[in-house]
């Protein structure tokens, strides 16, 4: 058996590594780039990126966040990636311990966080992430006392179902399709790894934050909108985080 405080501390060591491949996955899937091949460079001047200066955290804190080479600024986002992993990463083994509902959890994890910012950036939400999240989604619910796999297959099938309907009404009354194919693949893949009564709470939580922040937005930019701002993905992506860790809580409330 080993010590706890070693299974930490090799969960933060991989929850880093993971967070610093998800912002590949982030920068080149929607892209259409290879995840594998070429190693890192610098977006701005080109320069391969050595495996010392893409050390998770640390080469963003040695290298004050530039670029060795030409100088140029490293976003914040990249680190924050890699915190925000390994976070969940541990929350997850907290709360559900070790095993393979944990290894499918950190999967709903990473796709939900590189979901957020492809969403956010693109306005695109990738099938090769969702389709398979679904099945694992699936498996999770399997697993899980108290859920099983027809519960997984509901939450599936009402989150599909909810969303098609918020794009209906949009259609029919606004003329407007605020809600994509893609967001309900994504609905889909969370109601599977939720059940229905959870994924209730995470559309509800998803409505909330989208309408604060509409509004917080609307009142800073004097009434325009960011068309990012009314994507759905994002709200849904950091509600499913949310409810997954406090869903007991959110579904009394």
């Amino acid at each position: 058996m080993l010590p706890r405080w070693f299974v930490l501390a090799l969960i933060i060591w991989l929850g880093l590594w993971v967070g610093s491949f998800l912002n590949v996955v982030i920068y080149r899937v929607p892209r259409g780039e290879s995840v594998v091949k070429p190693r890192s460079r610098c977006p701005r001047c080109g320069t391969m990126i050595r495996w010392y200066q893409n050390l998770p955290l640390l080469s963003f804190v040695l290298l004050r966040g530039r670029c060795a080479y030409c100088g140029v600024g490293i976003s914040w986002r990249y680190p924050l990636v890699e915190a925000v992993t390994t976070l969940f990463f541990v929350l997850t083994y907290l709360t559900i311990g070790l095993g393979v509902r944990m290894l499918l959890v950190w999967f709903l994890v990473s796709a939900l966080l590189a979901i957020f910012f492809i969403d956010l950036d693109f306005g695109i939400i990738p099938d090769r992430i969702t389709l398979p999240g679904i099945a694992l989604g699936l498996a999770f619910a399997a697993l899980t006392p108290g859920l099983g796999w027809v519960e997984g297959a509901l939450g599936s099938v009402a989150g599909a179902w909810a969303l098609w309907l918020v794009a209906f009404i949009g259609d029919v009354l606004f003329k407007e399709r605020g809600v994509r194919g893609a967001d309900i693949k994504l609905a889909a893949m969370v109601g599977a790894f939720m059940g229905w009564d959870r994924l209730v709470a995470t559309l509800l939580a998803a409505s909330v934050l989208a309408l604060v922040w509409l509004g917080v937005s609307t009142l800073l930019l004097r009434g325009k909108v960011q068309r990012h701002a009314t994507r759905v993905g994002p709200y849904v992506s950091i509600a499913a985080l949310v409810t997954f860790l406090f869903g007991d809580r959110l579904i009394r409330f």
